[in-house]
């Protein structure tokens, strides 16, 4: 299997392991609070990189690393996780399909402003399409808004695709492993304290379900996805690759039909196809 292949290979699979993460972030945020959620899913993710990075004998990240570190652990150990969590308290998961939508765009975004990616006019045609075609199936479910929730999700994309392309772009040099492990170790004393602040009296209240949507993102969503994520972005490019994210929201349906019986209509699978064809093309004219 050739280099590019792998890469986005390993982008799928990242984007499959995410497209759990809203729903689960959902179902734990009704029995915990959204920012001892936030801290106590970095800390079990910190300890799991810690212990990786033991035993892989990996040397300390280098001091002029040490602000991208800084940017990729505000982006998506802090902000995303933080902010999802915040606005899943006013919206429901399908809501945040809109706003998915909008993160391959703004990572590709973010790939030129940070790491100098430079692209075809046509690239950046199939990205705004595919945006689009996304945002325009989620908005014809009748979903209802609330604006503090839309607020939230808004600021999510954007830290959200910021952590992205800067993790894609370290990712070159450390690995992607690497770099969300030290971003996750790096973290920990503030994740640790905002845990530890918003400890909870009682965890009577707490059901079955919210543990496991904690588990998922702890473990999936906030360590192994990026595993394969950031590497997939460092082989095959931080805009390219990125474009596999319009794939996640239908990923998130299917898993819903699968594991929760909700129906699947004709509609999405034709708009899944016209997404799929805008991430090849995008795929095909990206540097």
């Amino acid at each position: 299997m050739d280099s590019k292949a792998v890469s986005w290979l390993n982008g799928f699979m990242g984007v499959a392991i995410f497209a759990g993460s809203l729903p689960a972030t959902r179902v734990a945020v009704l029995g915990m609070d959204p920012f001892f959620l936030t801290g106590a899913r970095a800390v079990v993710a910190a300890l799991l990189a810690s212990v990786w990075l033991l035993l892989g004998r990996v040397t300390r990240p280098q001091r002029s690393d040490l602000l991208s570190l800084a940017v990729v652990g505000f982006g998506v150990v802090l902000g995303f996780p933080l902010l999802t969590a915040l606005a899943l308290q006013y919206i429901t998961s399908a809501h945040s399909i809109v706003y998915v939508a909008l993160l391959p765009l703004c990572t590709a975004l973010f790939g030129v402003v940070l790491a100098g990616e430079r692209h075809k006019p046509v690239f950046w045609l199939c990205s705004v399409l595919g945006c689009l075609l996304v945002m325009s199936y989620a908005a014809q479910q009748g979903l209802e808004a609330v604006w503090q929730g839309d607020l939230y999700m808004l600021a999510a994309v954007v830290v959200c695709g910021m952590g992205y392309a800067e993790g894609g772009r370290l990712s070159r040099r450390q690995g992607g492993w690497q770099v969300i492990c030290w971003a996750l170790v790096l973290s920990l004393p503030l994740m640790f304290l905002m845990m530890i602040w918003f400890w909870p009296a009682s965890f009577d209240t707490v059901t079955l379900s919210a543990w496991l949507g904690f588990g998922y993102v702890s473990v999936f969503s906030m360590f192994l996805g990026f595993v394969f994520w950031y590497r997939g972005l460092a082989q095959g490019g931080i805009a390219a690759v990125g474009q596999l994210q319009l794939l996640q929201p239908f990923m998130g349906l299917a898993l819903a039909a699968v594991l929760l019986g909700e129906a699947v209509n004709a509609s999405m699978i034709w708009v899944t196809m016209g997404a799929a064809l805008c991430v090849a093309g995008a795929r095909r004219f990206a540097s």
